[in-house]
């Protein structure tokens, strides 16, 4: 059975850092493409970032470019979301994803965390 965990949401002021995880079980995230997507109440999933299978490229969305890092641990099966410099506008629940999901449509992804960045 896959599973997608994630963690490490919270509330941050602007400006801040969190760093999220998502532990995969039931296949190998070496063997996948990873993403991590958003969504705000009333809105539809948003790309965020994705990484490809060898690990090697990465991407970001333009509003997240230059603060936002994804990564992985092959060993601990677990995919990072890196946030830094945070801002109001990133207030979301975060979900990552199995595959791509660009166009906002995921078929596996978990339960979400919750971001929340206000003074």
């Amino acid at each position: 059975e896959v599973q997608l965990v994630e963690s490490g949401g919270g509330l941050v002021q602007p400006g801040g850092s969190l760093r999220l995880s998502c532990v995969a079980s039931g296949f190998a995230v070496q063997y996948d493409v990873m993403t991590w997507v958003r969504q705000t109440p009333g809105k539809g999933l948003e790309w965020v970032s994705d990484i490809n299978v060898r690990g090697d490229t990465t991407d970001l969305a333009d509003s997240v470019k230059g603060r936002f890092t994804i990564s992985r641990d092959v060993a601990k099966n677990t995919v990072y979301l890196q946030m830094n410099n945070l801002k109001s506008e990133d207030t979301a629940v975060y979900y990552c994803a199995r595959g791509y999901c660009r166009s906002g449509v995921c078929s596996e992804k978990g339960q979400g965390t919750q971001v929340t960045v206000s003074s």
